[in-house]
């Protein structure tokens, strides 16, 4: 299999195994859509990172695959491509990406879903689509701006250049940059400290910022309002708020 799903400790971790450079073929984009509905369906999964390996995250499509294609077969093919992504995107739970290597095109659209981003010292990301007479088409448009703003994904977009780890990091692109040995340990001691939390609370935290974002603030705070009095039916807020007036703040134990 090109993308596994690999569970221990509450952790799910989506790991890209296509050597050398991770492309994102048709078959894994379908996988990785397959993998991300299971993660999202598992309960023992509470947290998830993506991860391409030691060596490299992912390097973008498969230019060889697309090469052949014509315009009627990407109208169709398109939309799976999106919704790939998207299932990763939407993960109800907390997503980070461990970023070596090169994370360009599909590859830096893939840890665009991520609700952070880990960078080894070394990784490079960018949109490079406008060199080949493209632009992108898994949401970097979208995600990239939404992430950068506007000027600077345009910057990024316009001129398909490649971006270093500490530019990333300035740009906010990425959201820490660590010693490329440490990249894993840091994403899964991430996602681990996560895992251990209020999953419903999380959920619904991840769900009001991301749908939030996509309207006006009287929507968005519909939203959070109806999360934040929903949770009140929760086991998790009664653990909580007992453990609070009991033991002090943050020492919880959620199941």
């Amino acid at each position: 299999m090109t993308v596994n799903l690999e569970v221990a400790d509450g952790v799910g971790t989506i790991r890209l195994d296509r050597p050398p450079m991770n492309a994102l073929d048709i078959a894994t984009q379908d996988r990785l859509r397959e993998l991300a509905e299971e993660a999202t369906r598992r309960d023992d999964v509470r947290a998830v990172v993506i991860w391409g390996g030691e060596k490299v995250f992912a390097a973008g499509a498969d230019i060889k695959e697309m090469q052949v294609m014509d315009h009627a077969a990407m109208v169709v093919r398109s939309k799976a491509l999106q919704d790939s992504f998207t299932a990763v995107a939407r993960i109800p739970k907390p997503v980070v990406a461990a970023i070596t290597g090169y994370a360009l095109g599909g590859g830096c659209e893939l840890a665009l879903c991520a609700d952070i981003r880990i960078a080894a010292d070394n990784a490079k990301l960018g949109q490079p689509e406008i060199l080949l007479g493209l632009i992108p088409g898994a949401g970097g448009t979208q995600r990239l701006a939404r992430l950068v703003g506007p000027s600077k994904a345009k910057d990024l977009i316009f001129t398909g250049r490649q971006v270093k780890a500490d530019e990333a990091l300035t740009l906010g692109l990425v959201d820490r940059v660590v010693p490329a040995a440490e990249v894993y340990e840091q994403a899964h001691a991430w996602a681990a400290r996560l895992a251990a939390g209020p999953a419903l609370a999380l959920r619904a935290a991840k769900e009001s910022v991301d749908a939030g974002l996509e309207t006006d603030i009287d929507t968005g705070l519909t939203i959070e309002r109806n999360w934040f009095a929903g949770l009140f039916a929760t086991e998790d807020r009664e653990t909580g708020m007992r453990s609070f007036v009991e033991e002090g703040p943050g020492k919880a134990k959620f199941l």
